[in-house]
């Protein structure tokens, strides 16, 4: 037998796995150097606590209304009513056996006292001296303009109803009304701001809210000259203009300055002087 044809019919010629990397050693520890997959990382869980807090929120100041003489607890000092509904928020917190830390029942004692003498959830955006507008697209859906910049925020309203009160009891402190068959409101607030609302049939999607805040501190010309907006020779000018009683245009987009601009000239107007708006 052809000894060269024998041993081509002995070898194997079924196809040949690669072979297995070998382990690399580190200090007589084997590490493979084939590796599994990582499993996937679980989806983190929805934050509850704000929710929770909401939840709490309700269900307490419902009891509020049942149990307490409100009346008489809107009589007192701002610092005393706090005091009276933190022992009642306390005491209810540990009959319900809610789950809630310290800073979670603070937030929720202010969130009361707020739905009781204040706005609710608006009230800390017109605290916060930074935002000019708050604007609400349905409960859900709300924005506000912080420096200059447009950004969506979360104003924890139960419901469309929660929003309705809020809006209500703003009208009503201002003598306005809104309903269906008035459904459409301007009027400005108690601290000067600009509030305008649309309820059903007219705003489709839920109530749409829009409150314009107005700086506390007034800026006059003087202070429009040191932030550069207008020259000096600009500022005489115009309040000369105001002494001569000249007609004045002030015009511009929104956010560009005219009401700033209007109570700046508005200091130059003699204090005898009888004025229409």
């Amino acid at each position: 037998m052809n000894t060269r044809f024998s041993n081509l019919q002995n070898r194997d010629t079924r196809p040949q796995r690669a072979p297995e990397p070998a382990p690399v050693v580190h200090n007589a520890v084997i590490i493979p150097t084939t590796r599994k997959p990582a499993p996937p990382k679980p989806e983190a869980a929805p934050a509850k606590s704000a929710n929770k807090v909401l939840d709490a929120r309700v269900r307490i100041h419902r009891m509020l209304l049942e149990e307490i003489n409100l009346v008489a607890l809107e009589r007192l000092p701002k610092d005393e009513m706090r005091r009276q509904v933190h022992e009642f928020v306390s005491e209810k917190t540990r009959e319900e056996r809610m789950a809630i830390n310290i800073a979670e029942l603070d937030a929720l004692v202010d969130d009361i006292v707020d739905e009781m003498v204040g706005l609710g959830p608006l009230e800390p955006l017109l605290k916060d001296p930074e935002i000019n507008d708050i604007l609400i697209n349905g409960h859900q859906n709300c924005f506000v303009e912080k420096r200059g910049k447009l950004q969506q925020v979360h104003i924890p309203f139960k419901d469309e109803a929660h929003l309705l009160r809020i809006i209500n009891k703003i009208v009503a402190a201002v003598g306005r009304r809104v309903d269906e068959s008035q459904p459409m409101v301007d009027a400005r607030m108690l601290d000067g701001s600009r509030f305008n609302a649309a309820i059903r049939p007219v705003g489709v999607d839920g109530p749409l809210v829009s409150i314009r805040k107005f700086s506390k501190n007034k800026l006059g010309l003087h202070k429009l000259v040191e932030f550069g907006a207008i020259t000096q020779n600009m500022a005489e000018v115009l309040a000369a203009a105001v002494h001569a009683r000249k007609t004045t245009i002030i015009s511009g987009g929104t956010g560009t300055g005219k009401t700033t601009m209007l109570n700046a000239l508005s200091a130059f107007i003699p204090e005898d002087e009888r004025l229409i708006t």
